[in-house]
């Protein structure tokens, strides 16, 4: 017993139909797809529409071969379509093949590749948490590479600049300090007062016990100059300027005007990142010096308010508690602070691939590195001071 469904190639006026597509199930239960007629890219819409609607109808059998032996003539649109037919019905686990056609049909179904078999796609297996701390270690350390050759090329090209100083682009340097440390004054201010101001606080709360208010003074003073006020600093340049050096640098990269100034015979080093460097290097030590001191006076605020301290009182004993190596140290660390923030920014930003989403991820990088790298600097010089007893 034999079932077709068939569908014509719609043609008014009582004309012929150009093409006719048939499923037709014979008694062993295999089917075949029937292509009759010419088929036309002109015909495209009814094609896809007929075709699909008859596979469909048809959802049993693991075989559905095309019979194009009755085929006249299949143009490239044509036999596009087809293909992607029989394509969707091998992803569904329905084999299928074109058979029986003509030599000049057959030139055009191995033109389209419906002589050759799509490979099933393969189901991707998530992860594991140990391939991915690998592959994020090997990335890492890998970036960390890119950063030390960025390093060297810096140092180069600082050279060549104390060498032939006409070369360097000093006009940059004024302006960038004016936005890397005038405008980032306010912020500094803001966030290092309310840190001495919240360190006296919680040490108030422990040193009222023992009647030893005026140690609220050394206990601000050593934690601010030493540790907070250069690392709080830190952290607020690579979120306002090193981003903006990041996005920049990617912004120019992307716009092709790096390339440019290579052209024009302008390294990028001493055109774009020295520049940017030298600025940091000199502003950020005076914003951590801005930031001892209005970490200090939070500090008082708290002695007047909480602790029944007098200012003269507060500023004697802060006084006893610092000496001029405790300023300077944090003055140290914030150079090398610094220049960690431009280089890694820089890096970042000439590393830029893609458009406005390579921009963005590379700026999201810089500071997620930066802050990392920060840290871990940090780390180290409390190590190394220790050790030395400094």
């Amino acid at each position: 017993m034999t079932s077709v469904n068939t569908v014509e190639s719609p043609v008014g006026g009582g004309a012929p139909s150009r093409f006719t597509l048939e499923i037709a199930r014979g008694e062993s239960g295999l089917a075949m797809f029937h292509v009759r007629g010419r088929l036309d890219f002109a015909d495209a819409h009814a094609i896809w529409a007929s075709a699909t609607k008859l596979a469909a109808s048809h959802q049993e059998p693991t075989e559905l071969d095309f019979d194009m032996s009755q085929a006249e003539s299949v143009d490239g649109g044509a036999m596009a379509l087809l293909v992607h037919l029989r394509n969707r019905l091998e992803a569904r686990g329905v084999r299928s093949e074109f058979v029986g056609a003509r030599p000049a049909v057959q030139e055009i179904i191995h033109l389209y590749s419906g002589d050759i078999h799509v490979a099933p796609r393969k189901k991707r297996k998530p992860e594991n948490i140990l391939a991915q701390i690998g592959r994020n270690t090997l990335h890492f350390l890998s970036e960390g590479q890119l950063v030390l050759a960025f390093f060297g090329q810096l140092v180069v090209a600082a050279i060549g600049t104390i060498r032939h100083p006409r070369t360097g682009n000093w006009r940059d340097v004024p302006p960038t300090m004016e936005h890397t440390g005038a405008d980032a004054v306010p912020i500094v201010i803001l966030i290092n007062f309310l840190i001495g101001f919240v360190m006296a606080f919680q040490g108030a709360v422990q040193l009222k016990q023992f009647g030893a208010n005026i140690f609220v003074a050394d206990l601000v003073g050593l934690s601010v100059t030493r540790e907070l006020a250069p690392l709080m600093t830190a952290i607020i340049v690579c979120g306002r300027s090193g981003a903006a050096f990041a996005a920049e640098l990617g912004s120019m990269v992307v716009a092709e005007e790096v390339d440019a100034l290579r052209t024009m015979g302008f390294g990028p080093m001493r055109r774009l990142v020295l520049p940017r460097a030298v600025a940091l290097m000199l502003v950020v030590p005076i914003l951590t010096l801005i930031a001892d001191f209005v970490g200090v006076l939070g500090g008082l605020a708290v002695g007047l308010v909480s602790l029944d301290l007098t200012v003269l009182g507060y500023i004697t004993e802060t006084k006893k508690a610092l000496s001029s190596w405790d300023v300077y140290s944090g003055v140290v660390k914030s150079v090398v602070f610094a220049l960690v923030i431009a280089l890694i920014a820089c890096q970042q930003g000439l590393a830029t691939t893609g458009g406005a989403e390579g921009v963005g991820r590379r700026t999201t990088s810089s500071v997620v590195t930066t802050l990392f790298t920060l840290i871990l600097i940090d780390a180290g010089f409390t190590m190394f001071f220790y050790a030395f007893h400094l």
